[in-house]
Formats: structure tokens, C-alpha cells, sequence
């Protein structure tokens, strides 16, 4: 279970001293703190919904949200997220492991989001169209549409015929809005692809 500062103390209010309660827990490992005030009772709990509460608003993206799809082979063992209006990346190191957080644009922050839930616990998860966006915004050195290609599929080993699965519809719309050459190379790609198809 997640609870804040709040809800511990208030649980531990019939103890005579709350505070050195919290401390003995945390020493003998019943809680976990999280970060500051975020607490948690198991270890098991899924990182997909202790990452929008540690950080947010945000959502899992990036080579989270990628591998979560099988666009990516390799496990991703630091949970990406994308946030706004910070104009600075952040990263936290947990006793439950890593959580970075990239900024975004406003523009293009509120699309291709999907709610999920688990355990009762709502989170925020970008589509693949959106997480391979969200991705390519943060790439640098890609200037050509071979360069692109090289990234995807030499560096990223990605699949030709998944990510003509992806729809280029909302790609074509959103690429625009990152101001971002990589994303106006991705955009050319799949019409390129789609009308040699």
C-alpha cells in the first residue's frame, strides 16, 4: 500500500511518540520511504503507479513506455515518465529503483495518453506512436533520414514491419508540435514508407 506522511501519522496517532514508531519501521524494513512524506508497506509494489506520485503530473514514456509495447528488445530497468512546465530532467533514486522525468512541450503534452489502472491505482501511459515521439524529441545528432533509420533499427533494433504497424496518422499530426528535426524526419519516414507500400 502507498501512503503519504499524513496518513502514517494519523494511522500511528494512538502510539505516545508517532515519529519514533515511523523511525523503528523504517529501520526494520515494515515501511519503505520512498521519497520524502511517500511511503510504501511491499516491495512488490508496482513501479507503473508509483511513478506519477513520486513526480507529476506525468506519464510513462520514452524507453519505458517501448519496451512495455516490444518496440524495444531490451529490458529498460529505469522507469522513464514525461512531465511539463519544468524545463529541467529529473531523476530519482529509490530503495524501489530509478525514475527519470523529461520535460515535454505543453503542445504536445496532452496526447496519445492512455489511463491504465493497477491494483486500484490509476497511471498515465504514452501510446507507442506518442513514446517513440516523446523519445526522438530527447535524441540529438539525427539529421538526415539515414541517420534516423540508423538509430532505429541499428541502435534501437527495432522492427521495420512494428513500426509501420504505428499509427502515421497521429504521427503526422503531432510531429509538428515537438519544433524538433528528428520528428519532421520521422513524419517524411512514414510518408515515405506508406506510399512505397
Amino acid at each position: 500500500m502507498i501512503k503519504d506522511h499524513l496518513t502514517i501519522m494519523d494511522e500511528m496517532k494512538g502510539y505516545a511518540s508517532p515519529r519514533a514508531r515511523l523511525t523503528r519501521m523504517l529501520k526494520s524494513g515494515t515501511i519503505i520511504q520512498v521519497r520524502r512524506g511517500l511511503f510504501v508497506d511491499n516491495v512488490n509494489v508496482s513501479r507503473r503507479i508509483l511513478a506519477p506520485i513520486i513526480y507529476g503530473p506525468s506519464y510513462l514514456s520514452f524507453q519505458y513506455a517501448l519496451h512495455h509495447f516490444g518496440l524495444i528488445p531490451e529490458r529498460v530497468n529505469i522507469v522513464t515518465s514525461a512531465t511539463y512546465n519544468k524545463n529541467k530532467d529529473k531523476m530519482y533514486h529509490t530503495p524501489l529503483g530509478d525514475f527519470k522525468y523529461y520535460y515535454l512541450p505543453c503542445k504536445v503534452y496532452p496526447y496519445g495518453i492512455m489511463k491504465e489502472e493497477e491494483d486500484g491505482f490509476p497511471y498515465l501511459l504514452a501510446s507507442p506512436e506518442k513514446a517513440l515521439c516523446d523519445t526522438l524529441y530527447k535524441t540529438s545528432g539525427i539529421n538526415t533520414i539515414d541517420d534516423l533509420e540508423l538509430l532505429l533499427f541499428d541502435d534501437w533494433r527495432m522492427e521495420r514491419a512494428e513500426l509501420l504497424k504505428l499509427d502515421s496518422g497521429f504521427i503526422s499530426f503531432i510531429a509538428p508540435l515537438y519544433h524538433r528535426r528528428p520528428l519532421v524526419l520521422l513524419k517524411k519516414w512514414f510518408s515515405r514508407e506508406n506510399n512505397d507500400a
